[in-house]
């Protein structure tokens, strides 16, 4: 099985596109994780460069957090997931419903979704993720017993915040869940945020510790089943994802800084 590590646009989006794409070849991934413009024009300018540089795309869907209500959130939802399947990625990673829609209404989101998806022949995983319909993993549950077709994106930093916890006093929920995992975003969170200062620093190891634990299970998973690839996106992010300092609000790590060292970090532990 194939690992492919992308690079999250994420943080990055004051770059020109072409600085951005040489930084992320120069550095070694394997590919770009973005969302893309609306714009034809636009998207395909993106996705020509990137397809020059010889780099893969996951498309990243997320701007459906604008839309707060249902029918307005549906339309979003179709609209950014045609254009992302229309640039023909890797997959799409999708931010779909809301914690507060009805199960009713998160179902319908996720079929639609499905429905685009074997429309373009783009697989759509979508992301674990606070707020959306996956938020905590009691949400989460459900949907996965009457859609056992769910696809996700693992970025359980979420879960540690919505749980207070490093999730060790749940493994049956982990055990039911990861099964569906087909992307990570490989950050690291703790009991009381998304995002640690360092996962290099001492006091962040027991988190490292647990991170590392899942990821690990979902890549002897996806082995196991036989998978021809397995992607993951090292995603530690900008303020107020990075802590900052108070009064002067100075970023306390650098997030660019981080992602390459958690790119070194899965290459030693998944590419031997």
């Amino acid at each position: 099985m194939r690992i492919e590590i992308f690079a999250a646009h994420w943080g990055n989006n004051e770059l020109a596109p072409q600085v951005f794409i040489d930084r992320v070849k120069a550095a070694g991934f394997d590919g770009i994780e973005m969302s893309l413009p609306l714009d034809a024009a636009a998207r395909d300018d993106w996705t020509g460069r990137i397809a020059a540089a010889g780099l893969g795309l996951i498309v990243a869907q997320w701007e459906t957090v604008f839309h707060p209500t249902f029918e307005p959130h549906k339309q979003a939802l179709a609209e950014l997931l045609h254009n992302a399947c229309a640039a023909k990625p890797l997959h799409v990673n999708s931010h779909t419903g809301k914690d507060y829609f009805t199960s009713a209404q998160n179902r319908e989101l996720l079929q639609l979704a499905a429905d685009i998806s074997r429309q373009h022949g783009v697989p759509i995983v979508h992301e674990i993720h606070r707020s959306r319909f996956s938020g905590h993993p009691m949400l989460l549950l459900p949907y996965l017993d009457q859609m056992p077709e769910l696809q996700l994106t693992a970025d359980l930093s979420h879960w540690c915040c919505a749980c207070e916890s490093l999730l060790e006093d749940q493994p049956q929920t982990l055990a039911r869940t990861l099964p569906h995992v087909r992307h990570i975003h490989a950050r690291v969170g703790h009991a009381q945020g998304p995002q640690v200062a360092d996962f290099r620093a001492p006091e962040a190891q027991d988190a490292l510790a647990a991170h590392l634990s899942w990821w690990d299970e979902v890549i002897r998973l996806r082995r196991a089943a036989g998978a021809e690839r397995m992607t993951l996106t090292p995603e530690f992010g900008p303020a107020p994802y990075t802590p900052t300092l108070p009064y002067t609000q100075q970023e306390v790590s650098n997030a660019w800084e981080l992602n390459l060292a958690m790119l070194d970090l899965l290459r030693k532990r998944y590419m031997r």
